[in-house]
């Protein structure tokens, strides 16, 4: 259990700060992140990592010569926001351009996709690449599907050597993803892990028994067997691994990770055997690592990955590198960073607007303030329904962004904004606070439908209906979610529609969002019957069935709140 913390939501911001003050020849703390706390030359490729926390070293701890150049942070096992990726991103860049990994998780993929859009507006440019290791998760066909766990580490550690290397963002971006490609892992866990003030384990694995192809987030494995003897766990998690290996490869490069809780010598007593087999296999090993790179909390249990190695992948795999959690080959000669550090996003500063627009600036927050009521007093039913599947966190989320995005609008409407400017501020303080997968979509989903308002004329029905598009287009393109896939989209496409349809055929926007919202109930309700194809529950299909999404279910709910909001005006 983690039991050293003061307040549980202000745990992952407290240790982000001790970490960077105990580490400051490395990094230097900024608001949402740490970047490096040395000089790094003008032009270079800037290596941004990141995702939740809970997973110390990773990410904080790859910074380094050599490896990253900054990493960002979200809460506990919560994706990064999108603008905290930006605002990290904008103080790594060097003018060579970023490149941008994470695990391949749904909350990381829009909050980094949104942040890499918004960056290459600015001029910056920036390129994608999502660590898909997970050989549990998906089937080798499908190896884009695959989560990213311990695999980061090797995949960051090739990325930072090539961009050190003085590579350009094309080489490294190319390089990046061939390590991707050839990298995978495999993992088990003993017992579960424990959220700072939770009062019992994500999940729970039987006594003498452990669960297979856990995740890091606290999901449990796909299956549970027997606990066995060192020798054959080494068997299962190398043969695991070894079906995947590409034809002609001679070496490899090896971490075997410890999740939070398993005593190196564990994993050293492991390694005999693994060593051995892989030896057998007529493998060479090359640079070994054993020890902790990417946990979850408390979990007890272990990974294995493997690098199947090419001669440049060799090369940079052996490259020097120095940070808080891994150190190779000579020291670097490094100098302080002098450059000044303004965390302050600054004051938003609103374009004119005309007195009507102002006025439905002020709906817009009376409705969010209905909106924050309904998911506060939903929380614990909506955490309820998540935890079927998922880490049970998705009512915290849904109350904190909403309660950060009522605060945001308030402010807005106070300085005098329009409805737009409202709105766009709302889904981004949603997304800032609340993290995760369920913030990145709520905060893309008020951004977007807020391009369909203007600052200068009141919400009419047109400009309300296609918002409600641009909202789906935005959500469906960043986050790849299609009907079916057991999701938010499977309430918001019949939304969308039903609205639209309504709409067009002369009924009043009261009148359609009402029909909408009964058919966003509806699809939200029948998720039930659904097998997840996304997130993190899609590698826990069977025990999803029977339980609605969580995501589909609140944005259900909160059409039903705008519907009865509308109905009194």
């Amino acid at each position: 259990m983690t039991t050293i913390f003061d307040a549980p939501e202000e745990f992952a911001s407290t240790a982000l700060a001790g970490f960077a003050a105990i580490y400051s020849r490395y990094v230097r703390h900024v608001k949402g992140g740490v970047v490096r706390s040395t000089k790094v030359p003008k032009g270079k490729v800037s290596v941004v990592i990141g995702g939740g926390s809970g997973h110390y070293p990773a990410f904080a701890g790859y910074v380094g010569p050599g490896l990253a150049d900054a990493a960002v942070a979200g809460d506990v096992f919560a994706s990064p926001s999108t603008a905290a990726v930006a605002r990290v991103c904008r103080h790594a860049d060097q003018g060579g351009g970023i490149l941008l990994g994470f695990g391949n998780y749904a909350g990381d993929v829009l909050n980094f996709g949104v942040a890499a859009e918004r960056l290459r507006a600015e001029g910056i440019d920036v390129r994608i690449v999502p660590v898909t290791d997970d050989v549990a998760s998906a089937a080798a066909e499908e190896s884009t599907k695959r989560r990213g766990i311990a695999g980061d580490l090797v995949v960051f550690k090739i990325a930072g050597a090539a961009a050190e290397a003085g590579m350009n963002l094309n080489e490294v971006e190319r390089v990046t993803r061939l390590a991707n490609g050839r990298t995978v892992s495999f993992g088990v866990a003993f017992k579960g892990c424990t959220l700072p003030g939770a009062p019992a384990p994500l999940f729970t694995v039987p006594h003498g028994q452990m669960a297979l192809g856990l995740g890091i987030h606290g999901e449990p494995g796909i299956k549970e067997e027997k606990i066995v003897s060192a020798r054959d766990l080494a068997k299962l998690l190398t043969e695991k691994l070894l079906v995947e290996r590409p034809a002609g490869t001679k070496k490899v490069g090896v971490v075997l990770n410890g999740l939070g809780a398993t005593k190196y010598e564990e994993l050293f007593v492991l390694w005999t055997t693994i060593s051995g087999l892989l030896a057998d296999a007529e493998l060479e090993i090359v640079a070994p690592e054993a020890g902790e790179f990417v946990t979850s909390l408390d979990m007890q249990g272990c990974s294995l990955t493997l690098l199947w190695l090419d001669d440049e992948l060799e090369t940079l795999w052996s490259a020097p590198c120095d940070t808080p959690v891994l150190r190779r080959g000579a020291s670097f000669a490094t100098e302080p960073a002098t450059d000044a550090i303004e965390d302050a996003d600054g004051q938003s500063v609103f374009a004119p607007s005309s007195a009507a627009s102002k006025a439905a600036g002020v709906c817009i927050g009376g409705l969010l303030s209905q909106i924050a009521g309904a998911l506060k007093d939903a929380e614990e039913e909506l955490g309820r329904i998540d935890a079927q599947a998922g880490d049970g966190d998705h009512g915290q989320g849904m109350r904190r962004g909403s309660a950060a995005a009522l605060d945001a609008a308030n402010a807005a409407v106070a300085e005098g904004a329009g409805a737009a400017s409202v709105l766009a501020v709302a889904g981004d303080a949603w997304a800032d606070r609340a993290g995760g997968t369920s913030g990145a979509i709520w905060g893309l989903l008020l951004r977007s439908w807020s391009n369909a308002l203007s600052d200068n004329e009141a919400i009419e029905k047109d400009a309300a209906v296609k918002g409600a598009r641009l909202a789906l287009d935005g959500v469906t393109r960043l986050g790849r979610a299609r009907v079916g896939d057991k999701t938010l989209v499977d309430a918001l496409v019949p939304f969308v529609e039903a609205l639209e349809r309504e709409a067009a055929g002369g009924k009043s926007l009261t009148e359609a969002w009402a029909a909408a919202a009964n058919a966003a109930t509806a699809a939200a309700d029948a998720t039930s019957a659904l097998t997840p194809k996304l997130g993190r529950a899609r590698p826990l299909a069977e025990k999803s069935i029977g339980h609605p999404d969580a995501g589909a279910i609140s944005l259900a709910m909160v059409t039903r709140v705008a519907r009865d909001y509308l109905s009194r005006q």
